[in-house]
């Protein structure tokens, strides 16, 4: 049954927040220079001590402690400006339509004589104007290069300059469609999908596409490309929240695996500052540590590495009880992992014609 999704504008109306965010910090800076006054500006500490686990939210988020820069300060001068400089820049992005990758930001800053040491210094400071207005640098269209790529039902509408209001139906290219700017901040207009698949490997992506699984199961196919980039978490945030379409995770039987899984429904330590970034009801459904011994997989020996990572997860608050503390303990029970690629053991159809079924049934009641 096709869902029709109501034009709301949702990506645009994001963008009108930003600027006036923006427009409202550039005020609060003119006056205090016009008044005679040291402007300053106030933002959420992201320092270890003030990351803290919401059990509510089911994420970690920032603490009470703030940060103050302050211009009478003449040690805070510099990252004061380079924050105000950084908010003057993105304004400018999205006024003019434009995107930019992290290394852009690092080498436009030269073009206005701004000085940052290295790219890791501009990126800190994407990171402090994230915190300063509760926003993602995605909003200010600010993008690294990594990027992911999503197969389906799904028909949207593009906003960007040049594109507005041209359509695209997300099944229509084999290889799918990278989750790019343009893709993820498109208007949602029709699908038939009832879930999303979210798997950690192009291989297994390419699988599902050949062997239809979106026409099968009524799905959308998202290659995470590993840890998924913060617009492809965006996105499986979107399809959950604006198209009810429940989120199942597919990853490697390993530890890594298992975090990729949890980022994806409970967000990263890194990404406190921020609140759009998770899918809470997503459901993790493999490859767990059990399946390996269940379909007798393929494996290899745990590293130390491995070994320690899950160590690392198990005093993790957001993996106690549940399916994540059962299966790092697993993990270690046997000290084997295995990949989603394992199943070919047994056919290359496999995993989509037995595995997926039997796992999705099963998340039914997690």
């Amino acid at each position: 049954m096709s869902s029709k999704i109501s034009k709301e504008g949702i990506a645009s109306a994001r963008k009108r927040e930003v600027r006036k965010l923006l427009k409202d910090l550039g005020l609060r800076i003119y006056s205090d220079i016009n008044e005679g006054v040291f402007p300053e500006i106030n933002f959420p500490s992201r320092s270890v001590r003030n990351i803290v686990y919401d059990e509510r939210l089911k994420q970690y988020i920032l603490g009470k402690t703030s940060v103050r820069r302050s211009t009478h300060n003449i040690k805070h001068i510099r990252p004061f400006t380079q924050l105000i400089w950084l908010a003057f820049f993105v304004k400018k992005l999205i006024e003019q339509g434009k995107t930019s990758t992290l290394r852009d930001v690092f080498y436009s800053a030269q073009a206005y004589d701004m000085e940052f040491m290295d790219q890791s210094e501009s990126d800190e400071i994407i990171t402090d104007l994230e915190a300063l207005l509760s926003k993602a640098r995605e909003d200010f269209n600010v993008y690294p290069e990594e990027r992911s790529a999503i197969f389906g039902d799904l028909t949207i509408e593009y906003t960007v300059p040049g594109y507005e209001g041209k359509r695209l139906n997300l099944a229509s290219h084999p290889d799918g469609y990278l989750i790019g700017p343009s893709l993820s901040t498109a208007d949602f207009i029709d699908t038939s999908a009832e879930m999303v698949l979210a798997v950690e490997k192009g291989g297994l992506f390419t699988r599902f596409v050949e062997e239809k699984v979106h026409n099968r199961y009524k799905a959308l196919i998202i290659d995470t490309a590993g840890q998924p980039p913060r617009s492809t978490r965006y996105m499986l945030r979107r399809l959950n929240q604006e198209l009810g379409l429940s989120v199942y995770i597919l990853t490697d039987g390993d530890v890594y695996g298992e975090h990729i899984a949890m980022v994806i429904i409970s967000g990263s330590a890194n990404a406190a500052h921020l609140r759009e970034l998770t899918v809470p009801s997503g459901k993790w459904i493999g490859v767990w540590g059990s399946d390996i011994k269940k379909y007798k997989l393929p494996s290899d020996p745990l590293t130390d590495m491995d070994i320690k990572r899950i160590y690392e997860l198990k005093k993790d608050p957001r993996y106690k009880g549940g399916i994540w503390q059962r299966e790092l303990d697993f993990f270690l029970k046997i000290r084997k992992k295995s990949e989603l690629e394992a199943f070919a053991k047994y056919g290359l159809t496999t995993i989509s014609d037995k595995y997926l079924p039997e796992k999705l049934e099963i998340a039914k009641s997690l």
